[in-house]
């Protein structure tokens, strides 16, 4: 297991380089001030002005920052020491007060101390995970009694289809039910500019079905608040996928049926 996290982290460390100068990401307008969030991510969370927020797997830091910038007292944590890195820098230069911690997620007891009003995680996280029993306690372990954790994810039942650049419908492909062992993808680029050079040439990711992470949070002792679904997705995941004008992607209207795209959960911690 140690082995796929390692590599991972590898093609992350080029990852965060990349992503930081891409116009996918556009740090030079983020410095200007906004919020890089979702309308729907902001409405549900709420108000955090004056509160604690722990955000997991928070990359080169724009959402964490995004939550500083409306108030929250904000610790982001990711396994990348370039991501790190670079979300320290990014911190430093627009004046916000934030901290940043480099540790994989499943080892986080370890590094850090104290308690958080809100634990956050958003946007193509859950398969980078191998065990998320384990990151579920982690969740669990550092909410204040009456915290709670909320996720934005892309929906699990998204990644049984081809999303090959050939793909134009749905075609099952890959499993939908967990697997204790990790998928392997060959690496172009990056999510945020495909024709970026990388040497890692291999990515690892684990399959989480809806009922594993559902599970998972609320064996960890959390109570769940709601799940909700979408029908679209902040990111183009499947080529054929259609683009509105707010900027969000939808199955393409000459489809019959619908299905959800990403979801949103949030779960408190008992008092």
């Amino acid at each position: 297991m140690d082995r796929f996290r390692t590599s991972n982290r590898a093609l992350w460390d080029e990852w965060a380089v990349i992503n930081a100068q891409s116009t996918f990401y556009d740090l030079e307008s983020f410095k200007k001030g906004g919020v890089l969030l979702e309308p729907h991510e902001m409405t549900e969370v709420g108000d955090v002005a004056g509160k604690s927020l722990l955000h997991l797997q928070c990359h080169i830091g724009t959402d964490s920052l995004s939550w500083a910038r409306l108030g929250a007292r904000v610790t982001g944590v990711d396994f990348s020491e370039r991501a790190i890195g670079l979300a320290r820098a990014l911190a430093a230069e627009m004046s916000i007060d934030a901290r940043f911690i480099c540790s994989d997620v499943l080892d986080l007891r370890a590094t850090l101390e104290g308690a958080f009003d809100i634990v956050y995680t958003s946007r193509g996280v859950l398969g980078w995970l191998p065990d998320l029993r384990r990151w579920a306690r982690v969740i669990a372990h550092f909410l204040r009694p009456g915290g709670f954790f909320y996720i934005k994810e892309q929906h699990p039942i998204l990644y049984p289809w081809d999303d090959g650049d050939d793909a134009r419908d749905l075609r099952l492909l890959y499993p939908y039910f967990d697997r204790p062992d990790p998928l392997p993808f060959p690496v172009r680029g990056s999510y945020a500019d495909r024709d970026a050079h990388v040497t890692q040439s291999v990515q690892y990711a684990w399959s989480h079905s809806m009922g594993e992470i559902v599970t998972a949070i609320a064996e960890a002792g959390l109570r769940i608040d709601f799940l909700h679904e979408f029908p679209f997705l902040f990111y183009p995941m499947l080529p054929f996928l259609e683009r509105r004008e707010d900027g969000s992607w939808w199955l393409p209207a000459a489809l019959s049926g619908e299905l959800p795209l990403s979801f949103s959960l949030k779960a408190t911690k008992p008092a």
